[in-house]
């Protein structure tokens, strides 16, 4: 998972590359602002992986056949439907945010060029959480690291051929993200027609009456993850268009830092996701032996990736910088806020491990709950350090990745005394 989810950062830093090599840095300010309303819109959605693999794996620990065909059944449907709201609306969506954005016209108008072509990936790319999270729980990591790599691996390539090769520029970019979503969407089908014929699970068609009718728990722990995303989404939103009200160079400093954080996020979710699988897993077949023996060894070696990824931003930062941008302005405040990248991944690799463990658990209101607290710290903090311009925003999202983890810190230790995650 580790594997599969680094290729998807560096999709990040290639879009970044491209675009940040090109003449005018409202290109890659662009990319930034529309990438980043795409991002919460499909990152909002994002319970629908994480709700998929908790409950795939608790049914696939207790060897439920049916709750195995059921949740991914409930999933599917979920995520078409908002897909089709999503379609709809999303016109509407993009006049409002980017008519709030303190951007400069250039950078609205091409960021508003990428989503427009972008929204017409929501089918695939939000099929691809349910797929994603289905195979998860199966216990399944091969199938999702391919069709991960397949996505961005298409991706990287249209890239370079659309905008370097075409000259299509923010068009290019945004199409290559559909055109891959789509490739992984259809690579991810198959799979899990595989998976369902080797493991017989009852036929789709026979469920559908009875995956409508017992959607409760779905919707319950899908509105609790829901809750927690739209304040996740919040900061991440806020550092963008706050970055942006500073000037078209920091907003791309903050574009090109923020890709060396996806790296970070989606190094240490790949540990999340394997998280999320074992802890359901044990969950479903009670085992708590099973359940200790997956949170030593996954916080072992979470730690140590965290100090290769400290020890590479330190030592390789500024060349890393230069590499994703030529533009001497950007490169300069880009690597001014660097020290703030170097120390995020031993900060944040707790809250990354502990949704892990809460997800598998299908411990939804616990992670919304500790996510509210954090992100009011997170406003709190930007609101009493304002005047440190860009150094507030970066002190601020630090500061929110810490009280993630000792929020989540604290409720897991209380229930793990109690005995409400496995009896001993």
């Amino acid at each position: 998972m580790v594997l599969s989810n680094i290729t998807v950062p560096l999709l990040g830093l290639v879009d970044a590359a491209v675009i940040g090599h090109l003449e005018h840095a409202w290109f890659l300010g662009g990319v930034a602002l529309g990438s980043t309303m795409i991002s919460v819109t499909f990152w909002l959605l994002g319970f629908l992986r994480m709700s998929t693999t908790g409950l795939t794996a608790q049914a696939y620990g207790a060897q439920d056949k049916r709750q195995l065909a059921l949740v991914f059944l409930q999933g599917s449907l979920m995520a078409l439907g908002f897909a089709v709201l999503f379609l709809v609306f999303h016109s509407w969506l993009s006049d409002v945010v980017f008519s709030l954005s303190s951007a400069s016209e250039q950078v609205k108008h091409y960021g508003a060029q990428y989503f427009a072509i972008r929204a017409w990936s929501a089918p695939a790319a939000l099929m691809n959480f349910v797929l994603l999270g289905w195979l998860l729980g199966t216990q399944n990591a091969k199938a999702p690291m391919w069709m991960v790599l397949i996505t961005n691996v298409i991706n990287i390539v249209l890239d370079v051929v659309f905008v370097m090769g075409f000259k299509w520029q923010v068009e290019g970019v945004a199409l290559a993200s559909v055109i891959a979503d789509y490739s992984g969407c259809i690579f991810g089908l198959l799979c899990v027609a595989k998976t369902w014929k080797n493991r017989s699970l009852p036929n789709i068609t026979s469920l559908y009456a009875e995956a409508t009718q017992d959607l409760a728990r779905f919707v319950r722990l899908n509105r609790d993850i829901f809750l927690r995303s739209l304040c996740l989404q919040a900061t991440f939103s806020f550092m963008t268009f706050q970055g942006a009200a500073f000037g078209d160079d920091i907003v791309a400093a903050n574009a090109v830092l923020m890709s060396f954080l996806m790296i970070i996020s989606y190094g240490m979710d790949g540990f999340a996701y394997a998280m999320e699988a074992m802890v359901g897993k044990a969950m479903g077949a009670k085992s708590r032996s099973e359940l200790v023996e997956s949170l030593i060894g996954t916080f072992f070696w979470s730690f140590i990736i965290c100090v290769m990824l400290t020890a590479v931003f330190a030592i390789a930062g500024t060349s890393l910088i230069g590499l994703i941008t030529s533009i001497e302005t950007v490169q300069l405040q880009a690597q001014h806020f660097l020290p703030w990248l170097i120390a995020m991944p031993l900060v944040s690799m707790w809250c990354f491990l502990f949704d892990g463990i809460f997800i598998g658990a299908t411990k939804g209101k616990e992670m919304r709950n500790s996510m509210f607290i954090a992100t009011c710290c997170f406003f709190l903090i930007f609101s009493l350090s304002a005047g440190w311009g860009n150094h507030a925003l970066w002190f601020a999202m630090i500061s929110f990745m810490l009280m993630r983890g000792v929020g989540l810190a604290v409720i897991f230790i209380l229930q793990w005394r109690k005995g409400e995650f496995l009896a001993a």
